[in-house]
């Protein structure tokens, strides 16, 4: 061992090592097994148990010897962004995806952005654009609350525990709308691919009032009765509204007329 190694930097980076991967890594001379044993031990249970946490159904859908390679594998090669607890989920997501294809269930990826969603929206700060909370909805332009997320998965994430292990894509998606309501609960409800798609268009051009968004979707879902289609279109962003998927609408500069 050099002198270089031998500093005290050098014996932490060794250490930290050892702990993270011992079987590739040995430890630091002059440090007693039983001890360093202690350290190995509370480490990697700490990491377990906050991953087991984030990740309950991912937990007790993988067996025992599954569970922890996984957590072996992440505490011994990922290196994180970050020193957040709260972050752990992401980074768990992030070396998931990282993965070699094969080698996990091909539904984990997508199961655990499902289960990651619920503390994501918990902890989300975004801030709440100001609106008109009784804003006409068809000429104003709607605002979606940033709590509140439409998804889709290839896989029914909802669905997965120890007894559902599915091994073929549906044929149809799985559309979940995700949202935190005023008393911080997070709240998950499927919807429809027409509800699915006017979130992604009220997402993608919020400079368009309520109308003419339902106008644009009317056109991609070939609607033979438009009149119908907008006036069903108007009670579901009323829906929408009520249960506070929808703030309201974006306050137009004085002396702007509403388009009609």
């Amino acid at each position: 061992m050099t002198e270089f190694q031998d500093t005290p930097r050098e014996q932490q980076f060794a250490f930290a090592r050892h702990l993270r991967d011992p079987s590739a890594n040995p430890p630091p001379a002059g440090i007693e097994d039983r001890r360093l044993a202690i350290y190995r031990e509370l480490f990697y249970n700490n990491v377990e148990g906050l991953l087991a946490g984030n990740f309950p159904v991912i937990r007790k859908t993988l067996d025992e010897i599954d569970w922890h390679a996984l957590v072996h594998a992440f505490h011994a090669g990922h290196r994180c962004h970050t020193p957040l607890f709260t972050e752990i989920g992401r980074e768990f997501i992030r070396f998931l995806e990282m993965r070699t294809a094969g080698i996990d269930p091909p539904w984990l990826i997508e199961l655990a952005h499902y289960e990651w969603v619920e503390l994501a929206l918990q902890i989300a700060d975004d801030e709440v654009p100001e609106h008109d909370p009784g804003g006409d909805l068809l000429p104003g332009d709607p605002v979606v609350s940033p709590m509140a997320w439409a998804l889709a998965y290839r896989w029914p994430v909802q669905r997965i525990c120890s007894g559902y292990r599915p091994d073929v894509i549906p044929e149809q998606p799985t559309l979940l709308l995700v949202r935190r309501d005023t008393r911080g609960d997070v709240r998950f409800a499927e919807i429809s691919p027409l509800v699915y798609r006017l979130m992604q268009l009220l997402a993608e051009t919020p400079e368009r009032n309520g109308r003419e968004t339902l106008m644009a979707l009317s056109l991609e879902a070939a609607a033979t009765n438009v009149q119908q289609f907008i006036e069903d279109g108007a009670a579901m962003l009323q829906r929408l509204r009520d249960e506070g998927t929808i703030l309201g609408t974006r306050f137009c500069p004085a002396g702007t007329l509403l388009r009609s």
